[in-house]
């Protein structure tokens, strides 16, 4: 039954420094730990071992996941100090839950956290308004593309930045809703102030709580006095990512934060005035979110005010060029390969995918396509087996070079050579939805492209063509 929950609780080891899951018996069954040298065993030789066994120095007695296991009761911020093999100590603070199913107690869940200050804001992800810290952060001129829906997609977030208005981004997963959020605070009056990024997936509502609102002495088991990331975000900005996973019940506490730019920590009965500039963002369509109650209706209307919408990438396919040579370069730097660039084919596969997981996908496709590729020029064979087998990869190479194919080679080199150009024009129109995508393939401006098609005289209408004699 536990294996059922790995899945969602393993999703946030990229924002924690350790995590050891339990049976009711106190077996490990999962174990993550940032640093391994704080490790007895190595993870694979700790799974199914039981946690006494593997940290002999831990009493049940004192043990926050004993505690959870036999009371049901939460355990946060519980301060320990951990030694490395080295010698080396670091301050840490625990956060355990019990894992339950139908009333019952299945198992438990302890978090770690590095408990000092500089690593607990790598860990949130946080830029303060330190010089190096801003230069980090995307702007508008990161955003790559020159297709209409990415040059409107730049001006509206140079509008919005001029504002303080909380903002929605709505994106399917990989279309880079985070560089859009970190474009608007770079444009914006409060650049030079933090921005701090928490992606609200799969973590427990109550430790959610407690990295919003922070906490006082004394609030709960092991609870200091610490501040929560809008206190922390003062005069900057906070991105709530995947914000239709959060606990609805925390969202309406979110709402007031909103609307009255006021925050509580736990245990505490005072306000705090914050300014603070909220933009999350959605992986759905935001009805759909409220329709099937993974979204409060109004906190969509508040944070909806102002809506960004960033396309798909099958819908930006004029931009699918810019972004592999983007990413090419960037790996030709970073893996020291002398590749310079993709095959016609590649390009004609490129084109015509439909890209589910968008740019991250087309950057991991050309990432491992380095790892493969022995030439200078990225093949077919270079692609992951995943993105041919669904498309006909043999019949539309062959469609695009078919006409290239049937030139009869005679005549004069000049003949010759319009002839291929002809040819090249002909499979690019024939390949592309539309005639600035044909052009952005062939490497030409738009109106270069509508000379030559007058110059030998093919006839596009719609979407298709025909070739005058």
């Amino acid at each position: 039954m536990l294996e059922n929950y790995l899945d969602i609780i393993t999703n946030i080891e990229n924002y924690v420094d350790g995590i050891i899951v339990t049976d009711k018996n106190a077996n490990i069954i999962y174990i993550h730990k940032y640093w391994p040298n704080l490790m007895p065993l190595p993870e694979k030789d700790m799974i199914g071992k039981n946690l006494f066994q593997v940290y002999p120095s831990m009493s049940p007695h004192n043990s926050t996941i004993m505690k959870a296991l036999k009371t049901g009761e939460v355990t946060l911020n519980n301060q320990d100090t951990l030694t490395t093999s080295e010698g080396q100590s670091f301050k840490m603070v625990d956060d355990t839950f019990p894992i339950k199913e139908n009333g019952l107690i299945i198992g438990a869940v302890c978090i770690t956290h590095s408990l000092s200050r500089k690593q607990t804001l790598s860990m949130l992800d946080i830029s303060t308004g330190e010089d190096h810290f801003v230069k980090n952060l995307f702007s508008t001129a990161d955003i790559i593309g020159r297709s209409e829906s990415i040059q409107v997609l730049r001006q509206q977030i140079h509008k919005v930045a001029q504002t303080s208005s909380s903002l929605l981004i709505y994106g399917d997963t990989g279309t880079g809703k985070e560089m859009v959020a970190q474009s608007v605070h770079s444009g914006s009056s409060r650049k030079s102030k933090p921005f701090i990024t928490q992606n609200c997936a799969a973590i427990p509502a109550t430790l959610l709580e407690n990295i919003f609102f922070g906490a006082v002495k004394g609030s709960y088991t092991g609870a200091e006095n610490h501040a929560g990331i809008f206190e922390m975000a003062d005069g900057g900005t906070v991105f709530l990512d995947e914000i239709n996973s959060m606990d609805i019940g925390l969202q309406a506490k979110l709402l007031r934060v909103l609307e009255e730019k006021k925050v509580t920590r736990i245990g505490s009965a005072e306000s705090i005035n914050v300014d603070v500039r909220i933009i999350a963002a959605i992986n759905r369509p935001p009805l759909e979110c409220i329709e099937n109650g993974t979204l409060r209706a109004d906190l969509f209307y508040r944070l909806g005010s102002v809506t960004l919408t960033i396309p798909l990438l099958k819908d930006r396919a004029d931009d699918i060029d810019l972004l592999t040579k983007f990413f090419i370069d960037k790996y030709k730097v970073a893996m020291g390969k002398n590749i310079i660039g993709v095959s016609q084919d590649v390009m004609t596969v490129f084109q015509n995918y439909s890209w589910p997981g968008n740019v991250r996908e087309l950057k991991n496709v050309i990432e491992g396509a380095f790892n493969l590729c022995d030439s200078t020029v990225i093949g077919l064979g270079d692609l992951p087996s995943y993105m041919l087998s669904g498309m006909e990869v043999k019949k539309l190479v062959a469609e695009n070079q078919a006409d290239i194919k049937d030139i009869q080679w005679l005549g004069s080199l000049k003949n010759n050579i319009e002839a291929y150009e002809k040819a090249l024009i002909t499979n690019a129109i024939k390949s592309h939805k539309n005639l600035s995508q044909a052009a952005s393939y062939l490497g030409i401006s738009r109106q270069s492209l509508n000379q030559k098609i007058n110059k030998y005289k093919i006839s596009v209408v719609r979407n298709s063509f025909v070739i005058e004699d």
